[in-house]
Protein backbone atom coordinates (compact mmCIF):
# COMPACT_ATOMS: atom_id res chain seq x y z
CA UNK A 1 0.00 0.00 0.00
CA UNK A 2 1.73 3.06 -0.86
CA UNK A 3 2.53 5.33 2.00
CA UNK A 4 1.07 9.07 2.19
CA UNK A 5 4.55 10.55 2.40
CA UNK A 6 5.03 9.36 -1.24
CA UNK A 7 4.65 11.74 -4.22
CA UNK A 8 1.59 11.33 -6.22
CA UNK A 9 1.85 9.47 -9.38
CA UNK A 10 -1.57 9.08 -10.71
CA UNK A 11 -5.83 10.42 -10.40
CA UNK A 12 -8.24 8.67 -10.50
CA UNK A 13 -10.92 9.22 -13.29
CA UNK A 14 -13.79 11.03 -12.34
CA UNK A 15 -17.07 10.22 -13.65
CA UNK A 16 -19.05 13.66 -15.15
CA UNK A 17 -21.98 14.59 -13.16
CA UNK A 18 -25.04 16.56 -13.79
CA UNK A 19 -23.32 19.03 -11.96
CA UNK A 20 -20.63 19.83 -13.73
CA UNK A 21 -22.47 19.82 -16.79
CA UNK A 22 -24.42 22.64 -15.47
CA UNK A 23 -21.32 24.36 -13.77
CA UNK A 24 -19.30 24.18 -17.38
CA UNK A 25 -22.40 25.67 -18.98
CA UNK A 26 -22.40 28.44 -16.27
CA UNK A 27 -18.12 29.16 -16.35
CA UNK A 28 -18.90 29.36 -20.15
CA UNK A 29 -21.67 32.10 -19.98
CA UNK A 30 -20.11 33.96 -17.32
CA UNK A 31 -17.12 34.34 -18.67
CA UNK A 32 -18.31 34.93 -21.92
CA UNK A 33 -20.40 38.14 -20.30
CA UNK A 34 -17.57 39.51 -18.08
CA UNK A 35 -15.24 39.77 -21.00
CA UNK A 36 -16.98 41.30 -23.26
CA UNK A 37 -18.19 43.64 -20.16
CA UNK A 38 -14.25 44.39 -18.96
CA UNK A 39 -13.31 45.28 -22.49
CA UNK A 40 -13.28 48.84 -21.57
CA UNK A 41 -11.31 47.94 -18.10
CA UNK A 42 -8.97 45.82 -19.82
CA UNK A 43 -7.73 48.28 -21.94
CA UNK A 44 -7.23 51.11 -19.63
CA UNK A 45 -5.37 48.17 -17.06
CA UNK A 46 -3.10 47.67 -20.01
CA UNK A 47 -2.27 50.83 -20.63
CA UNK A 48 -1.44 52.19 -16.45
CA UNK A 49 0.92 49.16 -16.82
CA UNK A 50 2.31 50.18 -19.68
CA UNK A 51 3.38 53.80 -18.71
CA UNK A 52 4.03 52.31 -15.13
CA UNK A 53 6.37 49.72 -15.97
CA UNK A 54 6.34 49.19 -19.65
CA UNK A 55 5.99 45.87 -21.14
CA UNK A 56 4.97 43.14 -21.36
CA UNK A 57 1.30 43.52 -20.04
CA UNK A 58 0.54 39.99 -19.24
CA UNK A 59 2.64 37.45 -17.09
CA UNK A 60 2.16 33.98 -18.50
CA UNK A 61 3.04 30.84 -16.06
CA UNK A 62 2.67 27.11 -16.37
CA UNK A 63 0.14 26.00 -13.17
CA UNK A 64 -1.44 22.52 -12.65
CA UNK A 65 -5.15 21.81 -13.36
CA UNK A 66 -7.28 19.11 -13.75
CA UNK A 67 -5.98 15.80 -13.33
CA UNK A 68 -2.68 16.63 -13.24
CA UNK A 69 -2.64 18.24 -16.85
CA UNK A 70 -0.47 21.80 -17.03
CA UNK A 71 -1.83 24.68 -18.47
CA UNK A 72 -0.82 28.38 -18.93
CA UNK A 73 -2.42 30.53 -16.59
CA UNK A 74 -3.14 34.14 -17.97
CA UNK A 75 -2.51 37.05 -15.57
CA UNK A 76 -2.15 41.02 -15.38
CA UNK A 77 1.79 41.28 -15.05
CA UNK A 78 2.39 43.24 -11.08
CA UNK A 79 5.80 42.94 -11.23
CA UNK A 80 9.07 44.50 -12.54
CA UNK A 81 9.63 42.63 -15.90
CA UNK A 82 13.54 40.87 -14.60
CA UNK A 83 11.71 39.35 -11.98
CA UNK A 84 9.04 37.65 -14.32
CA UNK A 85 12.22 36.22 -16.15
CA UNK A 86 13.53 34.49 -12.69
CA UNK A 87 14.33 31.16 -12.34
CA UNK A 88 11.68 28.64 -11.71
CA UNK A 89 11.38 27.29 -7.94
CA UNK A 90 12.49 24.33 -6.38
CA UNK A 91 11.79 22.28 -3.94
CA UNK A 92 13.20 19.86 -1.97
CA UNK A 93 10.57 18.46 -0.20
CA UNK A 94 10.46 14.55 0.53
CA UNK A 95 7.29 13.92 2.98
CA UNK A 96 4.77 16.62 0.89
CA UNK A 97 4.16 19.91 1.11
CA UNK A 98 4.27 20.85 4.23
CA UNK A 99 1.22 22.35 6.18
CA UNK A 100 3.24 25.46 7.24
CA UNK A 101 4.46 26.50 3.79
CA UNK A 102 3.00 29.77 2.32
CA UNK A 103 3.76 30.81 -1.09
CA UNK A 104 3.60 34.91 -0.68
CA UNK A 105 4.66 37.56 1.32
CA UNK A 106 3.04 40.36 2.54
CA UNK A 107 5.31 42.99 0.67
CA UNK A 108 7.44 42.37 -2.16
CA UNK A 109 10.33 45.62 -3.24
CA UNK A 110 10.02 43.37 -6.85
CA UNK A 111 5.52 44.32 -7.24
CA UNK A 112 5.47 48.10 -8.93
CA UNK A 113 3.14 50.37 -7.97
CA UNK A 114 0.13 49.65 -10.74
CA UNK A 115 0.87 45.91 -9.11
CA UNK A 116 -0.09 47.00 -5.23
CA UNK A 117 -3.12 48.04 -6.63
CA UNK A 118 -4.23 45.44 -9.07
CA UNK A 119 -3.26 42.53 -6.61
CA UNK A 120 -4.82 44.16 -3.56
CA UNK A 121 -8.26 44.28 -5.43
CA UNK A 122 -7.21 41.00 -7.17
CA UNK A 123 -7.65 42.93 -10.84
CA UNK A 124 -4.24 40.70 -11.65
CA UNK A 125 -6.67 38.03 -12.06
CA UNK A 126 -9.27 39.10 -14.50
CA UNK A 127 -7.07 37.57 -17.73
CA UNK A 128 -7.98 34.31 -16.23
CA UNK A 129 -11.40 34.71 -17.86
CA UNK A 130 -10.15 33.73 -20.84
CA UNK A 131 -8.76 30.27 -19.06
CA UNK A 132 -11.99 29.64 -17.89
CA UNK A 133 -13.64 30.28 -21.45
CA UNK A 134 -11.21 27.74 -22.92
CA UNK A 135 -11.78 25.49 -20.31
CA UNK A 136 -8.75 25.15 -18.27
CA UNK A 137 -10.21 26.88 -15.37
CA UNK A 138 -13.24 27.28 -13.56
CA UNK A 139 -14.78 30.31 -11.51
CA UNK A 140 -14.80 28.60 -8.78
CA UNK A 141 -12.37 26.04 -7.62
CA UNK A 142 -9.11 25.23 -5.37
CA UNK A 143 -6.14 27.85 -6.94
CA UNK A 144 -4.05 26.66 -9.41
CA UNK A 145 -0.07 25.63 -8.16
CA UNK A 146 2.68 26.03 -10.23
CA UNK A 147 4.23 22.42 -10.77
CA UNK A 148 7.15 22.69 -8.71
CA UNK A 149 4.90 22.55 -5.67
CA UNK A 150 2.12 19.96 -7.27
CA UNK A 151 4.77 17.32 -7.93
CA UNK A 152 5.56 17.38 -4.45
CA UNK A 153 2.09 16.65 -3.34
CA UNK A 154 0.79 13.50 -1.15
CA UNK A 155 -1.38 11.37 -2.29
CA UNK A 156 -4.17 13.22 -0.10
CA UNK A 157 -3.04 16.63 -0.85
CA UNK A 158 -3.56 15.30 -4.61
CA UNK A 159 -7.31 15.33 -4.23
CA UNK A 160 -7.71 19.03 -4.80
CA UNK A 161 -6.30 18.23 -8.33
CA UNK A 162 -9.61 15.77 -9.44
CA UNK A 163 -11.56 19.66 -9.75
CA UNK A 164 -10.49 22.28 -12.34
CA UNK A 165 -8.75 25.43 -10.57
CA UNK A 166 -11.12 28.37 -10.03
CA UNK A 167 -10.48 31.94 -10.31
CA UNK A 168 -11.66 32.10 -7.01
CA UNK A 169 -12.02 29.16 -4.21
CA UNK A 170 -13.49 27.95 -1.08
CA UNK A 171 -9.99 28.26 0.90
CA UNK A 172 -9.70 32.08 -1.06
CA UNK A 173 -12.61 33.03 1.01
CA UNK A 174 -11.50 32.02 4.19
CA UNK A 175 -7.88 33.84 4.48
CA UNK A 176 -6.89 34.09 0.68
CA UNK A 177 -2.79 34.30 0.83
CA UNK A 178 -2.83 34.70 4.63
CA UNK A 179 -3.77 31.04 5.15
CA UNK A 180 -0.97 28.28 5.16
CA UNK A 181 -0.48 25.20 3.05
CA UNK A 182 -2.46 22.60 5.16
CA UNK A 183 -4.96 24.94 5.92
CA UNK A 184 -5.87 25.47 2.05
CA UNK A 185 -5.78 21.80 1.52
CA UNK A 186 -8.28 21.35 4.11
CA UNK A 187 -10.43 24.63 2.69
CA UNK A 188 -10.31 22.85 -0.66
CA UNK A 189 -11.12 19.56 0.28
CA UNK A 190 -13.79 20.05 1.64
CA UNK A 191 -14.83 22.48 -1.40
CA UNK A 192 -14.84 19.36 -3.56
CA UNK A 193 -16.40 17.08 -1.24
CA UNK A 194 -19.38 19.60 -0.73
CA UNK A 195 -19.32 20.91 -4.43
CA UNK A 196 -22.84 22.37 -5.48
CA UNK A 197 -23.92 25.22 -7.03
CA UNK A 198 -24.99 27.20 -4.31
CA UNK A 199 -21.75 26.19 -2.88
CA UNK A 200 -20.26 28.00 -5.71
CA UNK A 201 -22.77 30.96 -5.83
CA UNK A 202 -21.66 31.54 -2.36
CA UNK A 203 -18.17 31.19 -2.44
CA UNK A 204 -18.45 33.85 -5.32
CA UNK A 205 -20.57 36.27 -3.16
CA UNK A 206 -18.18 36.01 -0.21
CA UNK A 207 -15.19 36.88 -3.09
CA UNK A 208 -16.95 40.19 -4.02
CA UNK A 209 -17.10 41.16 -0.42
CA UNK A 210 -13.49 39.93 -0.19
CA UNK A 211 -11.88 42.05 -3.78
CA UNK A 212 -14.14 45.05 -2.26
CA UNK A 213 -12.47 45.77 1.13
CA UNK A 214 -9.42 44.78 -0.89
CA UNK A 215 -8.42 41.95 1.88
CA UNK A 216 -5.25 39.61 1.58
CA UNK A 217 -4.23 38.53 -2.08
CA UNK A 218 -5.78 35.64 -4.43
Amino acid sequence: MEKESQRYVELEPVVISRYQIRKRIFDVLASSILIVCCIPLFLILSVSIVLNSGIPIFFLQKRTGKDNQLFTIFKFRTMKGSKHNRPTHAYEWKEGVPDSFTFKTDFDASVTPIGRVLRKYSLDELPQLFNVFFGEMSIVGPRPEIPEITTHYTSLQAKRLQVKPGITGYAQVNGRSEINHGKKIEYDLYYIENQSILFDLKIIIATIKCVVKGKGAF
